[in-house]
């Protein structure tokens, strides 16, 4: 069963201050009146250095709180890693990358509900975007923004088309069963498999991208599922934007790498 971590997070953050505060604000004004209470009817004094052990929890909750909330807010506003888990994404992405993604690059979202409260700026053609996966609102997915509002999408014989245009690819290196391009979507250039000797009749198709939506792809062309099958990506579904590759850990069994460090185009 997966589990939800910005829930959890959300829980424990609140928790951990909830008890923090209400010890501040009641509970330990109690604990020091009982130990005064304590020492007069047995003829002493009370002093600072006498009061009372915090209970387990209080002194659990006052320690983590800062740290979870901290975490909450860079995890929720600013940057939130991820892991790689597909090849859907190659050549840019690898299995085992772990990556950063800017949550500020399209707005501030509450957690957990994920409702927009400040828009910056909008998902760009060519964007690298992590996304909740439009079928289950739940699953994180990442692909590469193709369309905006209003554009229209034609994909045909393994060729990109834009509000008519053809998307301007050229060839660099075979690499059996692949074939490595170079694609130019304007503002950025990035690459793109395409697989030797598989028809190009996979994922074809027209789509006007709506308002409010986007319309994204895999860069490993003939090995992604994405909006080419399961319709565009809603803008209250769009995570952030990926930017950088700080390591690469493709399996337990295997060491940490840090090789592929860098920016993601």
């Amino acid at each position: 069963m997966d589990i939800d971590f910005p829930l959890v997070l959300v829980v424990l953050t609140f928790a951990t201050g909830l008890i923090w505060l209400a010890d501040k604000l009641f509970l330990r004004e109690r604990r020091l009146a009982g130990s005064r209470a304590g020492d007069n009817a047995a003829g002493g004094s009370a002093g600072e250095e006498d009061e009372p052990k915090e209970p387990y929890l209080v002194d659990l909750s006052r320690s983590f709180f800062p740290v979870l909330a901290i975490v909450l807010v860079l995890r929720s506003f600013l940057v939130e890693p991820f892991q790689i888990p597909s090849g859907s994404m190659l050549p840019t992405l690898e299995v085992g990358d772990f990556i950063l993604v800017n949550k500020y690059a399209y707005g501030l979202r509450l957690p957990v509900a994920g409702t927009k409260v400040l828009t910056v700026d909008d998902p760009q053609r060519g964007d690298v975007m992590v996304f909740k996966y439009p079928k289950d609102g739940e699953t994180n997915y990442i692909k590469r923004v193709i369309g905006e509002p209003g554009d229209r999408i034609r994909y045909q014989d393994k060729q990109l088309f834009i509000n008519g245009e053809l998307v301007e690819t050229r060839f660099i290196a075979r690499l059996p069963p692949m074939e490595l391009r170079r694609e130019d979507l304007g503002q950025v250039e990035h690459d793109i498999y395409l697989t030797l000797g598989r028809p190009g009749g996979s994922g074809e198709g027209e789509w006007q991208v709506p308002e409010g939506h986007y319309f994204v792809m895999g860069d490993n062309r003939d090995n992604s599922n994405d909006s080419r099958y399961w319709g565009m990506v809603p803008d209250e579904l769009v995570v952030g934007k990926a930017f950088a590759i700080w390591m690469h850990w493709k399996s337990l069994t295997s060491l940490p790498s840090f090789d592929r460090v860098g920016g993601i185009e």
